[in-house]
C-alpha cells in the first residue's frame, strides 16, 4: 500500500499512516478499500455542494412556466442578484444560516420594506426548494412566523401602507366630463377602464377577438388576469360606444393601439393624468372609486362587486362551491355605474356618453 511520495509525505507522516493502516488490518478492515471508500465519500460530498445562486437559478427555471409573465421571473432574478448574491450567493446552500439572512435584510428592512419583504420570501422559497432536493437540512432561517418576526418589525409597522390615489366617487362625473374633452387615444382607454372597473394591463392589452359586441361582453383570458382565471366583463352602452369609436380607427388586433407599438404603453394613463393636472390620481385608483360607490350608493351584494373587480373571495372551500360569476347581476351593476359616471355635476342629468364619444 502506497503512503505517498517523498518529499510530499515526510518520514514521520509515513510512519503515522503505516501505523493507522496496521490498526485497520488488526480490526479486519482492508486499508486500501477503506481509503477508496473515504475518497468516494469526499467526492460525493463535493458533488452535493450547491451554491445558493445555483439553487435560485434552478428554482426560477422550475417555476417560470407557472408565473403569469416573464416580468415576474425578471423581478426574482433582479432582486436576488442585487441583494442576496453579494452576501451569500456563492456559498453552499447548506451553509446559509440566520446571520447571513439578517445581513441581507436588516440594511433594507426599514428603508425599502416592500422590497425587503419580497427578498425574504424569495430566500425562504429557494431554501425550502433546496431542502426538498436534498441540498440542505435543518430549519429555514428565512421563515417569518415564529422566527424572523421576533427580530424584525412587521412590514406594515415600518411604513404605513400607501394605497393607490383614488378619486372620491362624488367627483367622477366632473372627471369623466373632462376626460371626454380629451381626444387622445389614451383618454378613450382610461374611460373604458373606468367604465369596466378593469386593471390597466387588462385594458391596454385588450384585443378585438376578446370582444363580443352583439353580446356586449369582453372576455379577458386567464393568462392576462391577476388571479389566473378567465374573466367576463359585461359592457354597458357607454363602453360599447367607446368600442364603436375605436373600430372606426382600428389599426391592429389591439383595441387601443400604441403609436410606436401594437398596444398602448403602460405609462399612457400616468402621462394622461399628468397632462390633466391630476398627479394626485392613479388609474388603478378608479377601481377603488367604483368599489366605494358600490358600497355606499347601491344595494348590490359584496360578492357581486368583488366579482366585478375580478377579486378572489373566500377560501378554497367557498370558491369550490361558488363557481358562477354572477354575470347578469354584474351587468346591472355596470349599467348603474355607467349611469352614475354620466351624471352632469351641475344638473344631475345624464349625458349621452355614446354620442359624446362618437362626436
Amino acid at each position: 500500500m502506497g503512503l505517498g511520495a517523498f518529499p510530499d509525505v515526510g518520514l514521520q507522516q509515513a510512519r503515522d499512516k503505516a501505523s493507522d493502516a496496521r490498526k485497520l488490518c488488526k480490526d479486519g478492515i482492508d486499508p486500501v478499500e477503506a481509503r477508496k471508500a473515504e475518497r468516494a465519500k469526499a467526492l460525493l460530498a463535493n458533488a452535493r455542494i450547491v451554491t445558493f445562486n445555483q439553487c435560485a437559478k434552478a428554482y426560477i427555471a422550475a417555476h417560470r412556466a407557472g408565473w403569469r409573465n416573464a416580468k415576474h421571473a425578471m423581478q426574482w432574478t433582479s432582486t436576488l442578484e442585487t441583494y442576496v448574491s453579494p452576501i451569500f450567493g456563492t456559498l453552499p446552500v447548506q451553509a446559509i444560516d440566520l446571520s447571513f439572512v439578517t445581513k441581507v435584510l436588516e440594511p433594507i428592512w426599514s428603508t425599502k420594506p416592500e422590497t425587503a419583504s419580497r427578498v425574504r420570501g424569495r430566500i425562504e422559497a429557494v431554501l425550502d426548494w433546496a431542502k426538498v432536493r436534498g441540498y440542505r437540512t435543518g430549519d429555514n432561517p428565512a421563515r417569518w412566523r415564529g422566527h424572523l418576526d421576533h427580530l424584525l418589525p412587521a412590514r406594515t409597522k415600518v411604513r404605513k401602507v400607501k394605497h393607490h390615489a383614488a378619486l372620491p366617487y362624488r367627483e367622477i362625473g366632473v372627471f369623466m366630463l373632462a376626460l371626454r374633452e380629451r381626444h387622445a387615444l389614451a383618454a378613450r382607454a382610461l374611460e373604458f377602464a373606468i367604465l369596466t372597473a378593469a386593471r390597466t394591463s387588462e385594458v391596454i392589452n385588450a384585443r378585438w377577438d376578446e370582444i363580443d359586441l352583439r353580446a356586449k361582453t369582453w372576455t379577458v383570458p386567464a393568462e392576462r388576469m391577476k388571479a389566473g382565471r378567465e374573466h367576463r366583463v359585461p359592457l354597458s352602452d357607454a363602453a360599447i360606444g367607446i368600442l364603436d369609436h375605436m373600430q372606426t380607427i382600428r389599426q391592429n388586433d389591439h383595441v387601443f393601439p400604441g403609436e410606436r407599438s401594437a398596444a398602448l404603453s403602460t405609462m399612457a394613463f400616468l402621462m394622461l393624468l399628468r397632462r390633466m393636472d391630476r398627479d394626485d390620481l392613479t388609474a388603478h385608483g378608479f377601481r377603488s372609486t367604483f368599489s366605494t360607490w358600490a358600497a355606499e350608493c347601491t344595494n348590490f351584494p359584496r360578492e357581486v362587486v368583488e366579482a366585478a373587480l375580478a377579486h378572489v373571495v373566500g377560501d378554497a372551500t367557498e370558491q369550490a362551491y361558488q363557481r358562477g360569476d354572477v354575470f347578469e347581476k354584474r351587468r346591472k351593476l355596470m349599467v348603474a355605474w355607467a349611469t352614475y359616471c354620466a351624471k352632469s355635476p351641475q344638473s344631475g342629468s345624464v349625458i349621452d356618453l355614446k354620442a359624446k364619444v362618437s362626436a
